[in-house]
């Protein structure tokens, strides 16, 4: 499984960081983001790219979770 931290980053990095590991033909990522902007921006990217994907807040923070069937 890919881990992603992009907690910290402004948009549109998540974004890019979250892409390029796409690229790279990843199946099973962990996304840590903590803005609700790069979570709602992450989450749709990964649904477009034919993931399933579960988000989990953990106090200010969100874990990201997707899987590609």
């Amino acid at each position: 499984m890919k881990e992603l931290d992009v907690r910290g980053l402004s948009c549109p990095m998540p974004l890019m960081h979250t892409k390029k590991a796409l690229e790279d033909g990843t199946r099973e990522m962990l996304v840590l983001a903590d803005s609700g902007t790069a979570k709602a921006n992450v989450v749709a990217l990964l649904a477009d790219a034919g993931f399933t994907v579960t988000v989990e807040d953990v106090g200010v923070e969100y874990r990201i979770t997707a899987v590609r069937d």
